[in-house]
């Protein structure tokens, strides 16, 4: 079995967690655009893909490809090398916070756990329309 998904707009990454002192006790929370992207997935995986889920002891791979969009103060000739996969983003997120927020957003959605990913692969390219395109197969199809 295999599911293929875009989640349009920028790529984002995991934020890293907050805390807030309340009296003697300190209170942890997710950043609210962390979890606006996570829904963000969740309701792309949905939409596109139903209610498609993975039994729980199936091993997956996940395949990330996240496209940002060309900076406009780039000259022309930088511009086509980016469009040409011959430059590609070396900024902002980290493939690491990449994979953790689209992996975060589809537990208990597309899998039962992201522990069930056994193999991953990120790319990052520049593209006119950024967005995120995500495939998940079971392991051996």
């Amino acid at each position: 079995m295999e599911v293929k998904f875009t989640v349009l707009g920028e790529p984002k990454g995991k934020g890293r967690p907050k805390f807030s002192r309340r009296g003697q006790y300190v209170q942890t929370y997710t950043p609210d655009a962390t979890v606006s992207y996570e829904n963000l997935v969740k309701l792309e995986y949905e939409r596109q893909c139903g209610t498609v889920q993975f039994p729980k002891d199936t091993q997956l791979e996940m395949r990330i490809m996240a496209y940002f969009s060309i900076p406009k103060s780039k000259s022309k000739k930088v511009k086509q090398l980016m469009r040409d996969k011959v430059l590609r983003p070396t900024k902002k997120p980290d493939i690491d916070n990449i994979v953790k927020i689209i992996a975060d957003g589809l537990n208990g959605i597309a899998y039962y756990d992201d522990a069930q990913i056994v193999d991953i692969a990120v790319r990052k390219f520049y593209s006119e329309n950024p967005r995120v395109v995500v495939t998940i197969l079971e392991v051996g199809t």
